[in-house]
């Protein structure tokens, strides 16, 4: 199927098939030929796998005999089959990486969309015929493929030169341990941490934080799309930055709120109290809050959970605007360290927990 180029396809507002089939064309880099069992014969996968996956993606199963599906839908299960091949995913592993892609995929795709939709807009008001503008935007995809590619690459390479680190202090541990006579069994919590139960899962005690906007649904009342947007990108630009400076990560963004974790207690106090200053600082920018909890964190296809995410994100609804709570574990790790000072609270009654124990923590005295 070719790119539709005369203009007059593009004039009617009611030839949006053409369009759709064009940008199909572009973005699938080929036409939906195969039905579902089709897929599963040709790439070797059975039909029931074959729907689960699908759905692990995102998608709607389709009727049967509809014909969606594309060469590249079976060269990717084809891509699957030999990454189980090689021992590398199982089949059940298969479905939640799938998921895991869909998931985070499908944000970065509805941007991209948005965007790509937003410019295509902004030229069909200059002389451009409508098959220009899909080879225009033929000739960005694969530019945009290459960012994502590369950003991707850097990624796996700052978590490859992680795990090299600690597996290096893991051995180093052991020789230590071997040449005071204790044997080269690891202890519990040692360095390296657990093996993982399983695939794409991690277990090892890590630093959770949340931090909110204090009055978000109050102020957005208020203000119109463009400055709800505007709010938006403040706060994430603001939080990425400072979490990213204090070799953190960032889980997810929440509406007004952001998840980020640390490999250790110092690392997330400093980000709190780094976002807490600079919010104060933005004046385009509610007061923020956060909560901050020390403990084992299961990592699982880029989420985090356990007893510490929770605590985290209950200190961060009872504390105050411009203030950062933390849990007694958290506290315990920080104390002794001159950088900071820390206040028990009284116990407070939250969800899940009777007597939650607050310790409000503040940087040192002339720390700056």
């Amino acid at each position: 199927m070719s790119t539709p180029g005369p203009a007059e396809e593009w004039s009617d507002p009611l030839g949006i098939d053409a369009l759709g089939q064009a940008v199909e064309e572009v973005l699938l880099g080929g036409g939906r030929v195969w039905t579902r069992q089709e897929m599963a014969e040709r790439s070797g996968v059975g039909s029931e796998r074959t729907e689960s996956i699908w759905r692990a993606l995102g998608f709607p199963m389709v009727e049967k005999d509809a014909r969606v599906f594309t060469e590249a839908d079976v060269e990717a299960l084809r891509a699957g089959e030999r990454l189980i091949a090689a021992g590398l995913i199982t089949e059940e592993s298969e479905i939640m990486m799938a998921r895991a892609l869909g998931h985070h995929l499908s944000r970065l795709a509805e941007w991209e969309v948005h965007t790509l939709w937003s410019w295509i807009n902004r030229e069909s008001a200059s002389t451009l015929d409508g098959g220009t503008l899909m080879a225009h935007a033929a000739a960005l995809l694969p530019e945009m493929e290459q960012l994502q590619q590369h950003v991707w690459r850097r990624h796996l390479a700052a978590y490859a030169e992680r795990v090299l680190a600690e597996a290096d202090e893991a051995a180093r541990a052991r020789s230590d341990r071997r040449a005071d006579g204790l044997g080269d069994e690891r202890a519990d919590g040692a360095a390296g941490g657990p093996v993982p139960p399983y695939e794409g899962a991690d277990v090892r005690d890590r630093a959770v934080g949340f931090t909110d906007m204090v009055g978000y649904t109050r102020m957005t009342r208020g203000l119109g799309n463009a400055e709800l947007v505007r709010v938006l990108d403040l706060f994430e630009s603001l939080t990425g930055d400072v979490v990213a400076e204090g070799r953190g990560r960032v889980v997810k963004t929440i509406g007004d709120e952001v998840l980020f974790v640390c490999e250790s207690a110092s690392e997330a106090a400093d980000i709190a109290l780094e976002l807490t200053a600079r919010a104060e600082a933005e004046q385009r920018l509610p007061q923020v809050r956060t909560g901050l909890a020390h403990g084992a964190v299961l990592s699982r296809f880029g989420d985090v959970y356990g007893a510490a995410v929770n605590i985290a994100a209950r200190l961060t609804a009872v504390a105050r605007p411009d203030t950062v709570l933390v849990n007694t574990e958290l506290a315990g790790e920080l104390s002794g360290m001159p950088a900071y000072e820390l206040r028990s609270l009284r116990p407070v009654s939250v969800r899940g927990y009777s007597r939650l124990r607050p310790v409000l923590l503040r940087p040192a005295r002339g720390r700056g």
